[in-house]
Protein backbone atom coordinates (compact mmCIF):
# COMPACT_ATOMS: atom_id res chain seq x y z
CA UNK A 1 0.00 0.00 0.00
CA UNK A 2 1.61 3.23 -0.88
CA UNK A 3 0.48 6.69 0.61
CA UNK A 4 2.00 9.61 -1.42
CA UNK A 5 1.80 12.75 0.68
CA UNK A 6 1.35 16.09 -1.51
CA UNK A 7 3.73 18.93 -0.05
CA UNK A 8 4.67 22.39 -1.37
CA UNK A 9 8.25 22.58 0.10
CA UNK A 10 11.34 21.04 1.79
CA UNK A 11 10.44 21.00 4.90
CA UNK A 12 6.93 19.86 4.38
CA UNK A 13 8.48 16.63 2.55
CA UNK A 14 10.51 16.30 5.48
CA UNK A 15 8.36 16.03 8.08
CA UNK A 16 6.07 14.05 5.80
CA UNK A 17 8.98 10.80 5.85
CA UNK A 18 9.68 11.45 9.40
CA UNK A 19 6.01 10.94 9.49
CA UNK A 20 6.14 7.65 7.31
CA UNK A 21 4.75 8.81 4.13
CA UNK A 22 5.59 5.97 1.51
CA UNK A 23 6.14 8.84 -1.61
CA UNK A 24 6.38 12.61 -1.39
CA UNK A 25 4.79 14.84 -4.44
CA UNK A 26 7.00 18.17 -4.90
CA UNK A 27 4.85 21.10 -6.10
CA UNK A 28 4.84 24.41 -5.91
CA UNK A 29 2.00 26.93 -5.28
CA UNK A 30 -0.19 24.57 -4.30
CA UNK A 31 -3.07 27.02 -3.98
CA UNK A 32 -3.19 26.77 -8.13
CA UNK A 33 -3.37 22.59 -7.56
CA UNK A 34 0.41 22.70 -7.62
CA UNK A 35 3.16 24.17 -10.22
CA UNK A 36 6.66 23.00 -11.22
CA UNK A 37 8.77 23.41 -7.80
CA UNK A 38 12.06 25.28 -8.29
CA UNK A 39 15.43 23.26 -9.56
CA UNK A 40 16.65 24.51 -5.98
CA UNK A 41 13.82 22.70 -4.01
CA UNK A 42 14.35 19.30 -6.00
CA UNK A 43 17.94 19.37 -5.46
CA UNK A 44 17.37 20.08 -1.25
CA UNK A 45 15.05 17.11 -1.04
CA UNK A 46 17.00 14.61 -2.70
CA UNK A 47 19.71 15.51 -0.90
CA UNK A 48 17.96 15.53 2.41
CA UNK A 49 15.54 12.40 2.03
CA UNK A 50 16.54 9.41 3.18
CA UNK A 51 14.11 6.70 2.09
CA UNK A 52 11.02 7.55 0.67
CA UNK A 53 10.34 7.67 -3.16
CA UNK A 54 9.94 10.98 -4.75
CA UNK A 55 7.84 12.26 -7.71
CA UNK A 56 8.17 16.38 -8.95
CA UNK A 57 5.48 17.73 -10.37
CA UNK A 58 6.17 19.28 -13.96
CA UNK A 59 3.21 21.75 -14.88
CA UNK A 60 4.21 25.69 -16.03
CA UNK A 61 1.23 26.94 -14.50
CA UNK A 62 -1.99 26.97 -13.01
CA UNK A 63 -5.13 26.76 -14.64
CA UNK A 64 -6.43 24.30 -17.26
CA UNK A 65 -3.80 21.48 -18.68
CA UNK A 66 -4.07 22.44 -22.20
CA UNK A 67 -0.43 23.71 -22.87
CA UNK A 68 0.99 25.46 -26.32
CA UNK A 69 4.81 24.97 -27.68
CA UNK A 70 6.01 27.27 -25.69
CA UNK A 71 4.88 25.72 -22.67
CA UNK A 72 5.67 22.15 -23.51
CA UNK A 73 9.20 23.95 -23.80
CA UNK A 74 9.41 24.80 -20.72
CA UNK A 75 8.27 21.45 -19.34
CA UNK A 76 10.69 19.61 -21.61
CA UNK A 77 13.08 21.92 -20.12
CA UNK A 78 11.90 21.28 -16.34
CA UNK A 79 12.19 17.44 -16.87
CA UNK A 80 15.70 17.83 -18.50
CA UNK A 81 16.60 19.83 -15.36
CA UNK A 82 15.13 17.59 -12.74
CA UNK A 83 17.08 14.11 -14.60
CA UNK A 84 20.17 16.41 -14.00
CA UNK A 85 20.17 16.39 -10.53
CA UNK A 86 22.19 14.52 -8.08
CA UNK A 87 20.57 11.76 -6.81
CA UNK A 88 23.05 10.89 -3.67
CA UNK A 89 20.75 8.48 -1.88
CA UNK A 90 19.69 6.87 -4.69
CA UNK A 91 15.75 7.98 -4.50
CA UNK A 92 13.57 6.64 -7.07
CA UNK A 93 12.67 9.30 -8.71
CA UNK A 94 9.79 10.26 -10.69
CA UNK A 95 7.67 13.60 -12.45
CA UNK A 96 4.29 14.50 -12.56
CA UNK A 97 2.15 15.49 -15.89
CA UNK A 98 -0.84 15.52 -17.45
CA UNK A 99 -2.43 17.39 -20.63
CA UNK A 100 -5.46 17.29 -22.62
CA UNK A 101 -7.01 18.53 -25.90
CA UNK A 102 -10.95 19.30 -25.78
CA UNK A 103 -12.52 16.38 -23.73
CA UNK A 104 -9.17 14.18 -24.44
CA UNK A 105 -5.83 13.25 -23.29
CA UNK A 106 -3.39 15.20 -25.21
CA UNK A 107 -1.75 11.60 -26.44
CA UNK A 108 1.05 13.69 -28.68
CA UNK A 109 1.79 16.02 -26.01
CA UNK A 110 2.53 13.23 -23.49
CA UNK A 111 4.26 10.92 -25.80
CA UNK A 112 7.15 13.28 -25.90
CA UNK A 113 7.04 14.48 -22.24
CA UNK A 114 7.42 10.34 -21.38
CA UNK A 115 10.28 9.97 -23.88
CA UNK A 116 12.21 12.99 -22.47
CA UNK A 117 11.18 11.98 -19.02
CA UNK A 118 12.26 8.16 -19.51
CA UNK A 119 13.44 6.11 -18.09
CA UNK A 120 11.66 7.81 -14.64
CA UNK A 121 8.44 6.68 -14.08
CA UNK A 122 5.78 8.69 -14.51
CA UNK A 123 2.64 9.72 -12.81
CA UNK A 124 -0.20 11.13 -15.04
CA UNK A 125 -2.03 13.84 -12.71
CA UNK A 126 -5.97 14.59 -12.00
CA UNK A 127 -5.76 16.16 -15.72
CA UNK A 128 -7.43 12.57 -16.44
CA UNK A 129 -10.76 13.38 -14.69
CA UNK A 130 -11.17 15.95 -17.26
CA UNK A 131 -11.45 12.72 -20.14
CA UNK A 132 -14.73 12.22 -20.81
CA UNK A 133 -13.99 8.49 -21.63
CA UNK A 134 -11.69 7.39 -18.78
CA UNK A 135 -11.45 3.67 -19.72
CA UNK A 136 -10.28 4.36 -23.23
CA UNK A 137 -7.84 7.27 -21.73
CA UNK A 138 -6.25 4.55 -19.47
CA UNK A 139 -5.77 1.93 -22.03
CA UNK A 140 -3.71 5.31 -24.12
CA UNK A 141 -1.64 5.55 -20.70
CA UNK A 142 -0.84 1.70 -19.98
CA UNK A 143 0.26 2.18 -24.24
CA UNK A 144 2.29 4.96 -23.20
CA UNK A 145 4.15 3.27 -20.42
CA UNK A 146 2.76 5.50 -17.60
CA UNK A 147 3.83 4.55 -14.29
CA UNK A 148 1.00 5.69 -12.36
CA UNK A 149 -2.67 7.88 -12.81
CA UNK A 150 -3.92 9.79 -10.01
CA UNK A 151 -7.93 9.79 -9.70
CA UNK A 152 -11.16 11.00 -8.10
CA UNK A 153 -13.07 8.66 -10.81
CA UNK A 154 -14.21 11.80 -12.23
CA UNK A 155 -16.02 12.71 -8.85
CA UNK A 156 -15.86 15.85 -6.61
CA UNK A 157 -13.63 13.47 -4.15
CA UNK A 158 -12.18 9.86 -4.38
CA UNK A 159 -14.75 8.23 -2.01
CA UNK A 160 -17.91 9.63 -4.59
CA UNK A 161 -15.80 8.45 -7.70
CA UNK A 162 -15.10 4.66 -5.62
CA UNK A 163 -17.36 2.97 -8.02
CA UNK A 164 -15.18 4.20 -10.98
CA UNK A 165 -12.24 4.04 -9.33
CA UNK A 166 -12.56 0.39 -9.08
CA UNK A 167 -13.97 0.19 -12.85
CA UNK A 168 -10.27 1.44 -13.61
CA UNK A 169 -8.15 -0.44 -11.44
CA UNK A 170 -9.95 -3.48 -12.46
CA UNK A 171 -9.45 -2.44 -15.82
CA UNK A 172 -5.51 -1.69 -15.14
CA UNK A 173 -4.90 -5.19 -13.87
CA UNK A 174 -1.57 -4.21 -12.80
CA UNK A 175 -0.43 -2.56 -15.91
CA UNK A 176 -0.08 0.94 -14.25
CA UNK A 177 -1.17 1.95 -10.66
CA UNK A 178 -4.53 3.38 -10.04
CA UNK A 179 -4.35 5.89 -7.15
CA UNK A 180 -7.26 7.49 -5.71
CA UNK A 181 -7.19 11.26 -4.82
CA UNK A 182 -9.50 13.59 -3.61
CA UNK A 183 -10.50 14.24 -0.20
CA UNK A 184 -8.84 11.61 0.98
CA UNK A 185 -8.73 11.51 5.11
CA UNK A 186 -8.13 9.40 8.21
CA UNK A 187 -11.97 9.32 8.89
CA UNK A 188 -12.49 7.75 5.51
CA UNK A 189 -9.81 6.05 3.78
CA UNK A 190 -10.76 2.53 5.28
CA UNK A 191 -13.67 2.61 3.12
CA UNK A 192 -12.30 4.52 -0.10
CA UNK A 193 -10.06 1.12 0.08
CA UNK A 194 -12.77 -1.44 0.45
CA UNK A 195 -14.83 0.11 -2.02
CA UNK A 196 -12.05 0.70 -4.66
CA UNK A 197 -9.43 -2.30 -4.11
CA UNK A 198 -6.87 0.40 -4.98
CA UNK A 199 -3.53 0.01 -3.21
CA UNK A 200 -2.30 3.28 -3.46
CA UNK A 201 -3.80 6.79 -2.51
CA UNK A 202 -2.92 10.40 -2.71
CA UNK A 203 -3.54 13.75 -0.05
CA UNK A 204 -2.37 16.69 1.51
CA UNK A 205 -1.42 16.23 4.84
CA UNK A 206 0.81 17.35 7.49
CA UNK A 207 2.40 15.44 10.04
CA UNK A 208 -0.28 14.29 12.71
CA UNK A 209 -2.48 13.51 9.49
CA UNK A 210 -0.04 11.14 8.06
CA UNK A 211 0.36 9.72 11.00
CA UNK A 212 -3.42 8.68 10.98
CA UNK A 213 -4.13 8.30 7.92
CA UNK A 214 -1.13 5.37 8.05
CA UNK A 215 -2.81 4.15 11.38
CA UNK A 216 -6.02 3.58 9.28
CA UNK A 217 -4.35 2.05 6.20
CA UNK A 218 -2.39 -0.03 9.00
CA UNK A 219 -5.67 -1.27 10.32
CA UNK A 220 -7.71 -1.91 7.01
CA UNK A 221 -4.58 -4.38 5.48
CA UNK A 222 -4.90 -6.15 9.15
CA UNK A 223 -8.22 -7.05 8.95
CA UNK A 224 -8.15 -7.87 5.12
CA UNK A 225 -5.83 -10.01 5.46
Amino acid sequence: MIVEICVGDVESALVAEAAGADRVELCADLAQGGTTPSVGSVAVVLRMLRRVALRVMIRPRGGDFRFGEVEERVMLADIEAMRALPNPRGLRLGVVFGAVQGSALDLPLLRRLIAAAAPLPVTVHKAFDEVADQAAALDDLIALGVDAVLTSGAAPSALEGARRIAELRARAAGRLQVMAGGGVRAHNVRRLLAETGVDAVHLKANGDQVHSLLAEVRAYQTTSC
